[in-house]
C-alpha cells in the first residue's frame, strides 16, 4: 500500500473509529500526574536503553505525549504509530513522525527497523496478545528491546476499563508469561503506582454506581484541579522501585530472543 500524507500524518492504513475514549487525548499531557509518573518509571527502568537507542518507535502513540517526553529528555526522535486519526493529528511530538499504520500490515519499510519499541498501555486493548506481539517483532531489530506498560491487578477492573476498551489488567507473572511465550527475554519488571491502589479502588467503587459513558472516562482520569494533580503526583512517588508486590501498573523491559531459544521454552500457562 502506498503512503499518503495529510498535514503531519502519513497514512499507510485506514484509521479505526472507537478504539479509545477521545477524552484521554484531551487530558493526557506532560503535566498530568499519571503521565509524569509513568515517564519517571520509564527513565528508571529503560533510561540507559533510550540513551543508547538509534531508532526508537512507539506503537499506540496516541497524541504523542510519551514521544514528546522522550524528545525533551533524551533529544531522541521517536517514530509513532497509531490508528486513531484525531489523536495523530494533534500530536505533541516535535518531530511529528507519526503514521496511521496497522502493524499487522507489516510494511517492508519498517521490517526490523527499530532497536527500541515502546508499547505503552496498548496490550490491554488487544484480544489476541500473542498474534499482536508477533507483528511487533516484525518491526524490531535483532536483539532489540521492547518496553511495555500495562494496567495492573485484575480485581481493579472497572467501568473505567470497559469504556476504554480494555480486555484485562495484568500481574507481573501474567505479563512475563506472555513475553516468554512470544519470544522475549525478561530484563526488568516492576509494579508501580502502589500508593495509587486505594485511589483506583475508590474510583472502581464510585464509577460502578454510575452510568458508563464518555463522562465516566473523564471522571476516572481527570484529577479535577492543578492542586489535586500535584497532590496525586506527590502521592504516586511514595514508593521504592523496582518492586514486585502491588501497583496500578506493570512496566517491563524485554529483549527479543533468538528463534531457537524461543522454540525450546516450556508453554505451561500461568494462572
Amino acid at each position: 500500500m502506498t503512503s499518503e500524507q495529510s498535514d503531519c500524518v502519513i497514512f499507510k492504513s485506514t484509521p479505526l473509529q472507537g478504539i479509545m475514549a477521545p477524552e484521554y487525548f484531551e487530558l493526557a499531557n506532560a503535566d498530568h500526574f499519571w503521565c509524569r509518573r509513568r515517564f519517571e518509571v520509564l527513565k528508571l527502568l529503560g533510561g540507559d536503553i533510550l540513551r543508547s537507542a538509534t531508532q526508537p518507535a512507539e506503537i499506540g502513540c496516541g497524541n504523542g505525549v510519551l514521544m514528546q517526553q522522550i524528545e525533551n529528555t533524551y533529544n531522541l526522535a521517536v517514530v509513532g504509530f497509531d490508528l486513531h486519526e484525531a489523536a495523530l493529528r494533534r500530536t505533541l511530538s516535535r518531530s511529528r513522525s507519526v503514521y496511521c499504520y496497522d502493524i499487522h500490515q507489516k510494511d517492508e519499510e519498517f521490517e526490523r527497523r527499530f532497536d527500541v519499541i515502546l508499547l505503552f498501555d496498548v496490550l490491554e486493548h488487544i484480544n489476541d496478545e500473542h498474534e499482536f506481539l508477533e507483528s511487533v517483532k516484525y518491526h524490531l531489530s535483532a536483539g532489540g528491546y521492547l518496553i511495555v506498560n500495562v494496567p495492573a491487578l485484575q480485581w481493579l477492573f472497572s467501568p473505567y476499563d470497559r469504556i476504554q476498551g480494555h480486555y484485562r489488567r495484568y500481574s507481573i507473572q501474567a505479563l512475563e508469561y506472555l513475553a516468554r511465550r512470544s519470544g522475549f527475554e525478561i530484563i526488568k519488571t516492576t509494579y508501580w503506582g502502589a500508593p495509587l491502589v486505594p485511589v483506583a479502588a475508590i474510583r472502581k467503587l464510585t464509577l460502578s454506581l454510575r452510568k458508563t459513558d464518555a463522562a465516566t472516562y473523564a471522571k476516572g482520569f481527570d484529577p479535577g484541579s492543578s492542586t489535586i494533580n500535584q497532590l496525586l503526583m506527590k502521592l504516586s512517588r511514595l514508593e521504592t522501585l523496582p518492586q514486585n508486590w502491588i501497583g496500578t501498573s506493570v512496566m517491563a523491559v524485554l529483549r527479543m530472543r533468538e528463534r531457537q531459544e524461543t522454540a525450546s521454552l516450556e508453554r505451561t500457562k500461568i494462572t
